[in-house]
């Protein structure tokens, strides 16, 4: 057994203390000792964790949001650049910053910034023996590094626990000095080699623009030499930092410091933050010109140029061994929704709240077989909106009701967050009302009669939308109609049906809450959703988290070994009941209590709605019901968010923080576009158009698949695929390429040329 190095811990503890997200490490490996250690690149560690860690003689910290923007410069090559590097820092920002030295003779400079940081940046590298060396490099979000008081770390100049804050212009001081020390730039992206996320069609059709160097008539060639890269620059929002013979250009959305320099007709990007172009890439004209004017498209950039006058006459090509003429024959895209980009699944430090859930999350990871971030998030959240409903308030009259689904595969530990839940619920001696699943909607009417704050935990309920969708059964409809008035009715008075054989006046419920806590799996999800369902509301209404594959399994916990603190504080919203007591009244018809915004939490919730109705506008303008569904509903799913996020940093009292606005309008923000993303890719308006997306998802799958014999995809791999008659398929294929989604090409492979159907 190892044992505990005291004066190590005590140390971590300090550092804890400041807010540094500090694990054990492997000093030999450079690694933290303890698995699962990614979950602290969002949350700090738990002083009871601190303590039950095995601490040896090392430490490491986690750079980044989670410990206050935490960045270091990190000086390698046994800190051959650091002394040049300080003498050319003013000496009032020199004198400010942490400094420790390394075992390797190296440097570490240490600080935090008053705006989140990037990832790892290499500043400084050169070209040595065929090898590039990395002499000065960032570890910044999501990165980590060892420090004092781990052996060979010493500490030169004050110390971690007093660490400074830079401004934004001051980090960028130290960075764009580092960079003057770099002595080595990688090859230029000039159209024949692209990075990773441009498409195939951009390869394969870039030597028709200029990849050969001999030929000074083709247009991008021509580009390179005289175009106005500058001015193009300038049309997108760059500007001139610093002229000279080396220009600093600063990237749209930045006030100071720079991102890219501009010489010899090189534009070199170094900002991680600079879409479409990619940090520490150079960059020619002519594919600054195809990325920022047409997406990455080298073929259609090319085209453009030709009309423009640059290179000969676009017709003198036509002898290319590369068939353009299905590119070429389409500029534009009548379909806006193809543009919809993907911005990927909820990142993991949006699935943390501090407090309640943020501790249920942390035992459901500890504890379940196959742990999901996500389900347990899902689950967390869920039941915190349960325990405190009908409870609490915010000042618009929001409620904490909500209906959330978590996407994720088959047996991808969907059950032990529900059973969590069952458990704290009968804790809170609320187990009458937590249900399983509904039939119809006037089962659900009844159920709240009964019980006005009531949980569905509700398997695969994709299976209840397709009948939603697909059935004629006015049952069926009943549900969506019942769901989508109970959502809103939350705040005030919901009238129940008339029953056959009653004529008495119906009855109501006061301040009906329901929360749904459901999960599906991804694809039968969205297959399941209708045009009708986009626009009626409940989508908009609907929190959707994408929990990803499964994950490895691990020996499962018993569920009635929680912390005695989760049951206590589920208790305690049990028997919390605010308001005046008037006996019998107060469970017909409560009064929440209101909690309140802190002073800046409220302008940052106001910016978040003026920016979500400006979304909305745009939405409008182009007649996008979809979008515009989801943006109008964006500010009041903020705001319960916020809510849900106060009650369970603080439940016996709590305040919406700026912290909560936050997280709720970057959660609510990115699960916005991933809606419209997937609703894009799978939601259609008949079978026909269910088939083609279908196709058209295989490509895309395909595409990212690495394997090169996929894609282009083959015509017999596709036809398998779909699995459908010989004449749909032909229709099928007939109805893309005319809407130029999908070209049949030949391009050339490591052994072979390879044909097949291409994304356009």
């Amino acid at each position: 057994m190892q044992l505990m190095n005291e004066p190590i811990m005590n140390t971590a503890q300090n550092y804890l203390d400041v807010g540094l997200s500090v694990l054990p490490a492997i000093r030999t490996e450079k690694r933290p000792a303890i698995g699962k250690w990614k979950q602290y690149q969002q949350r700090l560690p738990l002083p009871a964790e601190l303590n039950s860690w095995p601490w040896g003689d090392a430490v490491c910290i986690i750079c980044g949001q989670v410990s206050g923007n935490l960045e270091i410069i990190d000086f390698d090559g046994g800190g051959e650049l650091f002394p040049a590097w300080m003498d050319r820092i003013p000496a009032d920002l020199r004198d400010h910053l942490v400094i420790e030295s390394t075992p390797s003779g190296g440097m570490h400079v240490i600080y935090r910034c008053d705006v989140p940081v990037c990832g790892n940046i290499k500043l400084a590298q050169r070209k040595a023996d065929d090898k590039i060396l990395t002499l000065i490099e960032t570890r910044g979000e999501g990165g980590l590094f060892l420090c004092s008081p781990t052996p060979g770390y010493e500490l030169m100049q004050s110390d971690l626990g007093h660490l400074p804050v830079l401004t934004e212009a001051q980090r960028d001081t130290l960075l764009q000095t580092a960079w003057e020390l770099n002595e080595y730039c990688p090859p230029v992206v000039d159209g024949a080699s692209t990075s990773a996320h441009h498409s195939h069609r951009c390869q394969m059709s870039a030597d028709n623009g200029h990849c050969a160097t001999d030929n000074a008539y083709r247009p991008g060639d021509d580009f390179n030499k005289r175009g106005e890269v500058q001015d193009l620059l300038r049309t997108h929002g760059w500007t001139l930092a610093a002229p000279g013979e080396n220009e600093y250009w600063r990237r749209p959305g930045k006030d100071t410091g720079w991102s890219a320099t501009l010489k010899d007709r090189v534009f070199y990007v170094f900002s991680s933050n600079a879409d479409p172009f990619e940090p520490n890439r150079g960059y020619s004209p002519f594919a600054v010109y195809a990325l920022l004017e047409h997406g990455g498209d080298f073929t259609a950039a090319t085209k453009t140029l030709a009309k423009n006058g640059f290179g000969n006459d676009l017709n003198d090509q036509d002898n290319s061994d590369v068939d353009l003429s299905g590119i070429l024959a389409g500029d534009e895209q009548d379909d806006a929704t193809l543009t919809v980009p993907d911005p990927g699944p909820l990142p993991e430090n949006l699935l943390y709240i501090p407090g309640f859930i943020g501790e249920v999350i942390d035992f459901c990871m500890a504890n379940a077989p196959y742990p999901s971030l996500g389900m347990a998030f899902c689950g967390a959240l869920a039941m915190q909106s349960y325990l405190c409903g009908r409870k609490v308030r915010e000042a618009g009259d929001l409620r904490t009701n909500i209906y959330l689904l978590a996407l994720g595969s088959s047996s991808a530990g969907k059950n032990y967050p529900r059973q969590i839940n069952a458990h704290l619920a009968i804790a809170a001696n609320m187990a009458d009302s937590l249900c399983r699943k509904f039939a119809s909607g006037e089962g659900i009417e009844d159920q709240l009669a009964t019980q006005p704050c009531t949980m569905y935990q509700t398997d695969e309920i994709d299976g209840i939308l397709q009948a939603v969708s697909k059935a004629k059964d006015a049952r069926n409809e009943s549900i969506m109609t019942v769901l989508l008035e109970l959502f809103s009715s939350a705040s005030m008075m919901y009238s129940m049906r008339s029953k056959a054989g009653k004529p008495r006046i119906p009855g109501v419920i006061h301040q009906p809450h329901l929360t749904v806590f459901g999960t599906a799996t991804p694809t039968h999800y969205y297959e399941a959703m209708s045009e009708r369902m986009l626009t009626n509301g409940f989508f908009a209404r609907m929190v959707i988290v994408d929990t990803g594959k499964r994950s490895a399994g691990q020996e499962p916990g018993l569920v009635d070994s929680m912390p005695d603190r989760l049951v206590e504080t589920a208790r305690w919203w049990g028997n919390y009941q605010p308001g005046e007591h008037r006996g019998n009244l107060l469970g017909f018809y409560p009064v929440p209590v209101i909690v309140p915004y802190s002073d800046q939490a409220k302008t940052i919730i106001n910016d978040f709605r003026q920016s979500a109705d400006r979304e909305y506008a745009q939405a409008e303008d182009r007649k996008d019901e979809v979008a515009m569904t989801v943006w109008g509903r964006a500010n009041e799913n903020a705001r319960k968010l916020a809510l849900l996020y106060a009650c369970s940093e603080n439940h016996t009292q709590p305040e919406i923080s700026v912290d909560a606005v936050r997280w709720a309008s970057a959660f609510v923000e990115h699960q916005i576009q991933r809606m419209l993303y997937m609703a894009n890719q799978y939601v259609s308006t008949n079978d026909f158009d269910a088939e083609c997306k279908k196709a058209l998802r295989y490509l895309i799958r395909s595409k990212h698949s690495g394997k090169e014999d996929w894609y282009p995809m083959p015509d017999w791999r596709l036809r398998r695929h779909m699995a459908t008659s010989p004449s749909t398929y032909d229709n099928i294929i007939e109805a893309l390429t005319k809407q130029k989604r999908i070209l049949f090409q030949t391009i050339e492979g490591s052994t072979k040329p390879r044909k097949g159907w291409i994304l356009l």
